[in-house]
């Protein structure tokens, strides 16, 4: 790769044409040089417009303006100012088109009204990245950024997906008031479906468990039933209220297991989980390994 790179540059720099604007340079292969530079030219492109498009975001519309772009750029040479206003292009549509979307997501989920502020983000990274004093240092900024991540999260998330807290919090009061149904000390309830004998797990052994999950409307969205395979993890890498569950079912047990969200997936979107969901699982612990 590192002596194509060197041949690539050689041929380019002995080629007698010069770029401009938006046009394609007419080709003339009048020796070795000129279609090997041809040759390296083309083939360079291959996968091109697919990366242009899938990766970078560009619209073929204005290929035009790409093609402006590229002639500007191949022909800046060490122009370190040219070179400096190019990088900065680039991480500027990065910001807009991959950063502030991505964070949006993962603050407002699929809230497409909200954004964070562009302005007041631009101005702590243009002074960040200057290096002048800004309104917080970078320490103070990461400590910031983790405390009002989470409250604006739990904000926008309680204000699109309350009603599933709230219908959440209403199922688990009535299935608690159900004869044979128990309840552990962190707020897991459960019912004995079948009664095991063997050992207990510690939160740090590894199980063996078949299961299903259920959404409190019924709809299951995960089934190891289903897919006739038993699965193996340690008990305390799952969420809390497995945890919880497992930790207190003898080898051999089946149980029906309601976890409130708080100790389920809480805020966090799971697939076809919406945050602040209770859950219910029929989990049957088949062994310790």
């Amino acid at each position: 790769m590192k002596k194509l790179t060197v041949l690539a540059a050689m041929a380019i720099a002995a080629a007698s044409f010069t770029a401009c604007g938006n046009g394609t340079p007419k080709a003339s292969l009048k020796n070795d040089i000129d279609s090997l530079s041809y040759a390296i030219g083309m083939a360079q492109t291959s996968g091109l417009k697919e990366y242009l498009v899938g990766r970078m975001g560009v619209d073929t519309t204005y290929m035009d303006q790409f093609i402006k772009g590229v002639n500007e750029g191949a022909n800046a040479g060490d122009d370190k100012a040219k070179a400096a206003y190019y990088a900065g292009i680039q991480i500027g549509q990065q910001i807009s088109n991959q950063m502030i979307k991505g964070i949006n997501h993962e603050i407002f989920g699929n809230d497409s009204t909200k954004t964070i502020s562009m302005k007041n983000f631009m101005a702590a990274f243009i002074t960040g990245t200057t290096g002048k004093k800004g309104l917080m240092n970078i320490e103070q900024a990461q400590q910031v950024f983790q405390l009002k991540m989470e409250q604006v999260k739990s904000k926008a998330m309680e204000e699109q997906y309350g009603e599933n807290r709230i219908a959440g919090e209403k199922f688990v009061a009535e299935y608690a008031k159900k004869a044979d149904v128990k309840k552990l000390d962190g707020g897991v309830l459960y019912r004995v479906l079948k009664v095991g004998t063997g050992a207990l797990p510690a939160d740090t052994s590894l199980v063996e468990v078949n299961y299903e999950g259920k959404t409190i409307d019924g709809k299951v969205f995960d089934s190891s039933y289903e897919r006739k395979q038993s699965t193996k993890f340690r008990a305390n890498q799952v969420i809390p209220g497995w945890t919880e569950a497992l930790t207190h079912m003898p080898v051999g047990s089946k149980w029906e297991v309601v976890i409130p969200q708080e100790k389920a997936y809480g805020s966090r979107e799971q697939r076809e989980i919406k945050p602040f969901s209770a859950l219910v699982f029929t989990i049957e612990l088949l062994g310790i390994q």
